[in-house]
């Protein structure tokens, strides 16, 4: 069931979200050559805290998982798309970071990611995150009363084939409001005009996330979390938390 929420709750849930962006932020400010994952969840928790937010990531438990989520970002790095568990891996010259970070506050949801590189990026890095981050404006364009989600879905899928870029079998954007997933899916291919109608105070988390290589395929790491290009290229993820209204999308997790 799609719940849409009232005005006043797509404005709480861009507190939220500015929370969320907030985060994302200060993270990448402090990614740089010789920093952790473990030093980055750090600088998440403490924007989380000093804002009474609290993360709907940390003990996160679905049904594929065999122990809950033990951070309160995803921190994914080079060939892994997304779900990577924040370790004491330190971040080297021209890794290219996938940040995914979530926040709870006044009963309300916030996701939203980043993709980026630290210290000097390859041109084909360059030009995969830029594709992602175009994807994900292609598909914010689409996200408007009237169309269906099959727009949404069309609009991501266009510029990632386009691009020549895989994109990540079985996972997508989703619905998002009192708890971080809910429904409808939010698919990143697709056919125009199709599914779900989009209606005002629909609230979506619209996440492209793109494969260097062109296959779609992934594997999943020994952690039982992180998901991995299974040809070793490398991967981007790029999303934001945004509602569907009369005046058009509004992005709750923009970022200054």
């Amino acid at each position: 069931m799609v719940e849409l929420k009232t005005d006043a709750s797509i404005d709480a849930m861009y507190k939220t979200g500015q929370v969320v962006a907030q985060a994302l932020t200060a993270v990448r400010k402090a990614a740089d050559v010789g920093v952790s994952l473990l030093e980055l969840d750090g600088v998440a928790r403490e924007v989380l805290n000093a804002a009474g937010a609290t993360s709907p990531f940390l003990g996160y438990r679905p049904s594929f998982a065999p122990t809950p989520f033990p951070a309160v970002i995803c921190a994914s790095v080079n060939d892994a798309i997304v779900h990577g568990i924040p370790t004491t891996y330190r971040l080297r010259d021209g890794d290219l970071v996938s940040i995914d970070c979530g926040a709870q506050l006044g009963g309300w949801a916030g996701d939203s990611a980043i993709s980026f590189v630290v210290g000097t990026a390859r041109p084909a890095d360059t030009r995969l995150i830029g594709t992602a981050e175009r994807a994900l404006a292609a598909g914010i364009e689409a996200a408007v009363v009237g169309n269906r989600m099959g727009d949404i879905a069309h609009a991501i899928g266009t510029v990632c084939r386009g691009a020549g870029y895989g994109i990540m079998e079985d996972y997508g954007g989703h619905g998002i409001g009192r708890r971080m997933h809910e429904d409808p899916p939010v698919p990143n291919e697709g056919r125009p005009g199709r599914g779900m109608p989009l209606r005002h105070g629909t609230v979506l988390a619209i996440e492209p996330m793109l494969i260097a290589g062109g296959g779609d395929a992934y594997r999943t790491d020994q952690d039982g979390w992180t998901l991995r290009t299974t040809d070793g290229s490398r991967a981007a993820h790029t999303e934001h938390t945004v509602a569907i209204t009369e005046s058009g999308p509004r992005v709750l997790t923009a970022r200054d």
